[in-house]
């Protein structure tokens, strides 16, 4: 047995010292114990990718990286090294079954932050697209609470307006009532004289009065128009600092979550990527299981034989060491009692 074997049959679970009774099976559970080895080392990428794209940092990534492929590295010795071959085979799918499942599950998560990776370039502009749309439902949101917040405000100031507007028309239609006087164009308000006389001087006074009238509504309205500018304009103020504040988060919107929801919608849109994702996951997933599908096919070797007999001569030898206790137990208990007798 090579260092490389015997490293990677420390990687496949398998007792070293009995396995080196059996030569014959070293290639099986080297070979075991590769495929461990790289789903540990394929979890290390994964995870230390989706951390970055959290965090970042490389140091964190690449810690919490070999962190979780250490996990998942023991994790699948476990898996792999608890299915016994002596057993019936309906009894090793039973017991076979959870750590499948197990197994699957693991596959996934290893997948999708290493699918995230290969699909980089198309999940950055997927991600562009998503904040661009985010953008403009923020915009339009914004755009409904400026009117709900300044509509009062509006509708008051449209009143004032209109008001100003009807004493500005009153004014007007009094100035040109006087021209045409003047003039001594005849209307039915005008009596046709030309000339500054008593009708052009009572017109005159007149359209002095409403021009007063204007004046002094207008001076009246001034400040209440005053504050309702600056209600209007802090609410306008206020939601522009908070659209610019959500657009900045918008910008950075590049997390893990959101290059899920990404490639999600990728896989949507695009038949292709949609297929060519499900191949990456089914990939990593037979990856992950094969190391307990390859135990559960295999045909019952000198080492499965080896391993039950050791386990079973520490299982009689356990029971043999309780059932001396438990006598050894009894013969004292029974000599004590012999004992107080006698002294009674």
């Amino acid at each position: 047995m090579n260092g490389l074997q015997h490293f990677l049959i420390l990687c496949s679970g398998a007792n070293v010292h009995i396995l080196k009774k059996t030569p014959s099976e070293w290639n099986k559970f080297a070979g075991i114990g590769g495929i461990v080895l790289f789903t540990a080392i394929f979890a290390t990428l994964s995870a230390g990718y989706a951390i970055f794209t959290v965090f970042d940092d490389y140091w964190v990534a690449a810690g919490f990286g070999l962190l979780w492929g250490l996990m998942i590295f023991n994790l699948d010795r476990y898996i792999v090294s608890s299915i016994k071959k002596t057993v019936g085979w309906w009894h090793q799918l039973l017991m076979t079954l959870p750590r499948l499942a197990l197994a699957t599950f693991l596959g996934i998560i290893i997948a999708k932050p290493l699918e995230l990776k290969i699909f980089e370039k198309e999940v950055n502009k997927q991600l562009n697209t998503i904040i661009q749309r985010n953008k403009k439902q923020l915009q339009a949101e914004m755009n409904g609470r400026i009117l709900q917040q300044s509509g009062p405000f509006d509708t008051e100031k449209k009143e004032i307006n209109d008001k100003i507007a009807a004493y500005r028309i009153s004014y007007d239609s009094a100035a040109v009532e006087l021209e045409k006087e003047i003039l001594g164009t005849k209307t039915g308000l005008t009596s046709g004289k030309e000339g500054y006389g008593p009708n052009a001087k009572r017109k005159a006074e007149l359209k002095e009065q409403r021009r007063q009238d204007l004046e002094n509504y207008q001076k009246q309205v001034a400040p209440r128009l005053e504050y309702l500018d600056k209600e209007v304009s802090k609410v306008y103020t206020n939601l522009e600092t908070e659209r610019k504040s959500t657009e900045t988060f918008e910008d950075k919107f590049n997390g893990f979550a959101a290059r899920l929801q990404a490639l999600d919608e990728l896989g949507k849109n695009s038949a292709i990527i949609a297929l060519a994702a499900s191949f990456i996951m089914g990939m990593f997933i037979c990856l992950e299981i094969s190391p307990v599908l390859i135990k559960l096919i295999s045909n019952v070797g000198p080492y499965d034989y080896l391993l039950e007999k050791t386990e079973h001569s520490f299982k009689v030898y356990a029971k043999e060491k309780i059932a001396k206790g438990d006598m050894s137990t009894k013969h004292r208990l029974k000599v004590f009692e012999q004992d107080l007798d006698k002294e009674e």
